[in-house]
């Protein structure tokens, strides 16, 4: 690959409805895996969220060092961003008292914060554009700050607002289709509709994850979080060996 074609291609995978699968798999993962550390594994949510912050920063470190897309690494990098997202938006929500409601909001801020920050540093929050270690430090600030609050919204949503898993899983399966259906029929940018429907899938994960692992009396299905886990697993596994993924090419 010559190096101008090379700078033209980012370090992020080509937005496709593969990567939509798998990104929902990983955000059902983050969920049952996270749960299986800090509940079953009884470690707790802060031991829990220090052992995948620090995956997190190993798999960051290794994303920004890399030449290229590497899509075992990027995936990697995605499910520790759910994981830790699961495990430290239960211990500002549960531990420290703070609510569903109150984490919700405060991890809001902290996000639209991060994209606006990004874009006025570098004009754009376009993930084509994700090839230099600037914009992927601010990809994936903005990445932790998206899943942790898809934690919290799908626990508000499903709990407090008493949807229960099944209808907090139609409401945010209900808003995606709604993007889509922008994304063919508007005009609106492109890439808002990407971070509004990245957003939006981490609650989506996080309602079918706790529906897949609660227990039957919770409106769960009651079942292993470590089964749960190791079966979404290999379907992600399956996925990026089957199916191959381009990077995302910057638009000139």
């Amino acid at each position: 690959m010559n190096q101008s074609l090379e700078r033209s291609l980012s370090k992020v995978p080509e937005v496709t409805l593969l990567f939509w699968i798998i990104k929902i798999a990983a955000t059902t993962l983050g969920e049952t895996g996270g749960d299986a550390v800090s509940m079953s594994m009884n470690l707790g949510y802060l031991v829990a969220t220090a052992i995948f912050a620090a995956v997190f920063l190993v798999a960051v470190f290794a994303q920004v060092r890399a030449k290229g897309f590497h899509p075992f690494l990027y995936w990697a990098t995605i499910i520790a961003t759910t994981m830790v997202g699961t495990t430290l938006a239960d211990f500002a929500d549960r531990s420290l008292g703070i609510g569903y409601a109150g984490g919700s909001s405060l991890l809001f801020i902290l996000l639209m914060a991060s994209l606006a920050i990004w874009h006025r540093t570098l004009g754009t929050i376009s993930v084509a554009t994700v090839n230099t270690p600037k914009a992927e430090m601010f990809y994936w600030l903005t990445i932790m700050f998206s899943q942790t609050l898809g934690t919290a919204l799908g626990d508000w949503t499903a709990d407090t607002a008493g949807l229960g898993y099944t209808g907090a899983a139609l409401l945010f399966g209900g808003l995606l289709a709604l993007l889509v259906l922008a994304y063919y029929r508007t005009r609106i940018s492109r890439t808002a509709l990407f971070w509004a429907a990245f957003i939006l899938t981490r609650p989506l994960g996080a309602v079918v994850g706790d529906f897949l692992d609660k227990p039957l009396n919770a409106g769960g299905l009651a079942l292993s979080r470590y089964s749960a886990s190791l079966a979404l697993f290999a379907f992600i596994l399956g996925c990026i060996l089957f199916f191959r993924q381009r990077p995302a090419q910057q638009a000139h």
